[in-house]
């Protein structure tokens, strides 16, 4: 209270005086602003704090991080050269392939002296089916739907000619030749151009399967698709086109050795 009291009777102080203009160049001059990025400067944020926007600066940037990481990622998986940019990655999980084949054995040599004179090419669709009797196709079945594609040449055999096979005429105009009749030589089946279009196995099949595969199956396939072209060639008039085309050949030879006639007859098979 007499503190209080004490103040209360003091005389009142005055105000300070407001700086003038020339008071202010002299204070500006003999002390230098503080810089905003200074450790007293006042107008900059405080130390260890974030600037306006800092923060969804930041989360941005993290995110192209981790955007460029995920980039990086898959170029590396892929294999994916990127030119300029990125050295040659490979898949490092990707399939090799290595092959430890023998080298091919040669068993015989055999020379051929036939003049293919015909080819045939067949296309065939073999439908077989194997099933039992009083078992329901779901349980025990197999039915291969295969196309099969082939062909079959047509020649003429010049080992099997003869002594006095070939007749001259005494002038030197005609001559007469006797050729064995044409054969018809194996079926080559296109492995490339057949396949198997359907196939329909039951349920017991489809196990035995699991426990251990037929590799005969295809193979009857296969066989019967052969015997099937073989059949067809032989009523496709194949060995009658290698005739009319083995006697135009030797005609056009023969005429240009100077033979003015020339016939060519086959003996039967």
């Amino acid at each position: 209270m007499m503190a209080r009291d004490a103040g209360i009777n003091e005389p009142t102080r005055e105000f300070p005086g407001y700086p003038t203009g020339d008071d202010l160049k002299e204070r500006s001059a003999a002390t230098p602003d503080p810089t905003p990025d200074g450790p007293g400067g006042t107008d900059g944020p405080p130390s260890g704090g974030v600037g306006p926007g800092g923060g969804s600066g930041g989360a941005a940037r993290g995110l192209l991080l981790l955007l460029g990481a995920a980039a990086l990622a898959v170029v590396v998986l892929l294999g994916v050269q990127v030119t300029g940019f990125l050295p040659d990655f490979r898949n490092p999980f990707a399939k090799e392939q290595t092959d430890r084949s023998q080298p091919p054995l040669l068993k015989s040599i055999q020379d051929l002296s036939r003049y293919v004179a015909a080819e045939g090419n067949f296309q065939v669709v073999v439908d077989t089916q194997n099933d039992r009797r009083n078992v329901p196709d779901f349980l025990l079945n197999e039915r291969t739907l295969f196309v099969g594609a082939g062909s079959v040449e047509a020649y003429v055999d010049f080992t099997k000619i003869g002594e006095g096979a070939i007749v001259q005429s005494a002038d030197g105009k005609s001559v007469e030749i006797k050729l064995p009749a044409p054969q018809l030589g194996e079926t080559n089946l296109d492995m490339e151009k057949s396949y198997v279009f359907a196939e329909q196995r039951g349920l017991l099949n489809r196990l035995g399967d699991l426990v251990g595969n037929d590799p005969n199956r295809q193979q009857q396939v296969y066989q019967l698709a052969e015997e099937r072209i073989t059949a067809a060639a032989r009523d496709s008039g194949l060995s009658a086109r290698a005739e009319e085309n083995t006697r135009k050949m030797l005609e056009g030879l023969l005429r240009s050795l100077g033979f003015q006639q020339v016939t060519v007859t086959y003996t039967a098979p």
